[in-house]
C-alpha cells in the first residue's frame, strides 16, 4: 500500500478492527519511510451474479426480489421474517460459492423450494404452484399427494 504522503510502498499495520458491520476491515498503517499514519479498508471483492431467465435474458441477482417471493409464499404462516432472510442469505452464499456468475432462474427456484419444504409445507406448496406454473387442480393435487407421501415415508423411517 503506497503512503499517501510520500508514495513509499512499505508500511506496517498498527491497528486492525472490523468495520461496516463486519463486512470490511479497517487498518491503521504507518509508513516505514516517513512515519505518516493513514487508514485503509479491506473488503471482499464479489462479482455481480447474473440470473438467466426462462426467456434467456439476463439480469442481476436481486435479494429483495427473492425475499419478496418467499414472503408471499409464507403469507399468514408462523414463519419469522428473520428465517426468510436467512433462506435468502443462504441461497445467495451458495450461488456466490458456486464458481459460476451466471445462474439459471430455475436453479434458484429449486433452492428456494428445497429450503421451504424443510421449513413449512404450505409455504412450499404456494411457492411451487407459482414456480412450476400449475395449470390445473390435478397438477396441484399431484404435488400435494407427493408431498404427503414423502412426509409419511419420513415419519415411518424415524
Amino acid at each position: 500500500m503506497k503512503c499517501p504522503k510520500c508514495g513509499y510502498t512499505e508500511s506496517k499495520v498498527v491497528d486492525s478492527r472490523p468495520a461496516e458491520e463486519g463486512t470490511s476491515i479497517r487498518r491503521r498503517r504507518e509508513c516505514l519511510s516517513c512515519q505518516n499514519r493513514f487508514t485503509t479498508y479491506e473488503t471482499v471483492e464479489t462479482l455481480p451474479l447474473l440470473v438467466i431467465k426462462k426467456d434467456k435474458t439476463r439480469q442481476t441477482f436481486d435479494k429483495n426480489k427473492l425475499l419478496n417471493g418467499i414472503i408471499e409464499a409464507c403469507h399468514k404462516r408462523p414463519i419469522p421474517l428473520e428465517q426468510m432472510e436467512n433462506i435468502v442469505n443462504e441461497i445467495e452464499l451458495e450461488l456466490q460459492n458456486s464458481l459460476t456468475h451466471e445462474v439459471p432462474s430455475s436453479k434458484i427456484g429449486v433452492l428456494v423450494m428445497e429450503k421451504l419444504k424443510k421449513l413449512d409445507d404450505v409455504a412450499y406448496v404456494r411457492f411451487a404452484s407459482v414456480y412450476r406454473e400449475f395449470k390445473d387442480l390435478d397438477t396441484f393435487m399431484k404435488e400435494l399427494e407427493k408431498l404427503k407421501s414423502q412426509k409419511n415415508e419420513q415419519q415411518g423411517v424415524q
